[in-house]
């Protein structure tokens, strides 16, 4: 059995709960083959704690997702940058401006999820998405372009990438904040058509996903 690894985040920017962390804790209770692993929303330690969770379980597959708050859709990203640009400070109080997440490294990597095939799927499972080409600057994106960079450098014929999903609606309820929400489920129904179509499908479908700006 191929052995999954979907990570998610801690609450952060004053949120009492994260929905990735949740759909990804549901997803491994669901599933005997994914494991679930909670990142600190911190520039410092994210990256040491995903490196640790893939040497310990050695997964086929590595799956991490964060919060998108205003995204009505789950978007599985297609590239990551090597850039980090603070809006906020992070859980630390760390708020770094114009740095590379990896010095010397590319200016990006592709996610090697077949994104379009993903996207179909989740759609097929009656839940919104939609191809993302950006991830951001915070420590989302950091976390997608240091797995890539892991995989490409230590971990060989591992494949992987990044989820962006919506704030849930326990999240709009307790702020009163007039933004699209998705239920945890209903994210967890999206992962784990995102990781079974990974692990089926090599090579993405040939259809439109692009953006005019």
């Amino acid at each position: 059995m191929a052995r999954v690894l979907m990570t998610g985040f801690a609450p952060f920017g004053g949120e009492r709960v994260n929905p990735s962390w949740q759909a990804v804790s549901l997803v491994s209770a669901r599933r005997d083959d994914v494991t679930a692993v909670e990142l600190p929303c911190e520039f410092e330690t994210s990256l040491p704690a995903l490196r640790r969770a893939i040497e310990e379980h050695r997964p086929d597959l590595v799956v991490c997702t964060g919060q998108a708050g205003g995204r009505a859709e789950v978007t599985p990203e297609r590239v990551a940058i090597n850039l980090v640009d603070a809006r906020i400070p992070d859980n630390a109080g760390a708020q770094p401006v114009d740095i590379p997440v990896v010095p010397d490294g590319p200016a990006a990597y592709f996610t090697t999820l077949p994104v379009k095939a993903c996207v179909a799927a989740i759609r097929a499972a009656g839940v919104p998405a939609a191809v993302s080409h950006t991830a951001g600057t915070y420590v989302c994106n950091q976390v997608f372009y240091g797995l890539m960079h892991l995989l490409a450098t230590e971990f060989p014929g591992v494949r992987g990438g990044f989820v962006h999903v919506p704030f849930s609606p326990e999240q709009v309820a307790a702020s009163g904040k007039t933004a699209p929400s998705l239920g945890v489920d209903r994210i967890a129904d999206a992962l784990e058509a995102v990781a079974d179509t990974a692990l089926r499908v090599a090579e993405d479908v040939k259809v439109s996903g692009g953006a005019e700006h």
